[in-house]
């Protein structure tokens, strides 16, 4: 088993490097009518995984950003379990992507914008804190929050414009 060096989970120099990733995936989904979210999964300072929403075009209720990263990171490594790693995403997970993450032992998440209304890293919950879970995740929100929250607050206001 492949030893986890701390000082590469907490390592925060290309924190915004990897979210500005995310940010463009988030991008690509909004071009498709998906709620703009994305997530890149680094391990080793290599991106391993991207997703961004695709439950509508995919017709799949599970296909959020952080399960569509999440899987092809684990197909990647040929691994269902990702230790060492960090996920990026644009918008702070709900309980179906954190349960995930702790599943998947993901190292530490890092997310931009808060989620106000299903958010359960820090918003609705602080769920990476329980102590019935079996792996700790390291987690940090705020990385790029104005510009994760922007393009979330765009494509809304565009929605809304378009059902007037």
């Amino acid at each position: 088993m492949r030893q986890i060096r701390p000082a590469a989970i907490i390592d925060r120099s290309r924190d915004q490097d990897f979210m500005r990733e995310a940010l463009a995936l988030a991008a690509q989904g909004a071009a498709l009518g998906e709620v703009p979210v994305g997530a890149v999964l680094v391990q080793d300072g290599e991106i391993i995984g991207r997703g961004f929403n695709c439950p509508i075009s995919g017709s799949d209720p599970s296909a959020h950003a952080e399960m569509v990263a999440i899987r092809a990171a684990a197909q990647a490594v040929n691994n269902y379990r990702l230790p060492g790693s960090t996920l990026y995403v644009t918008l702070e997970p709900c309980s179906m992507c954190a349960g995930l993450i702790v599943h998947s032992r993901i190292a530490r998440v890092v997310y931009g914008a808060l989620e106000p209304k299903a958010g359960i890293v820090q918003s609705q919950g602080q769920f990476f804190t329980q102590g019935f879970l079996n792996h700790r995740v390291l987690y940090e929100g705020g990385v790029l929050a104005e510009e994760c929250g922007a393009v979330l607050s765009k494509f809304f206001k565009a929605r809304r414009a378009s059902r007037d």
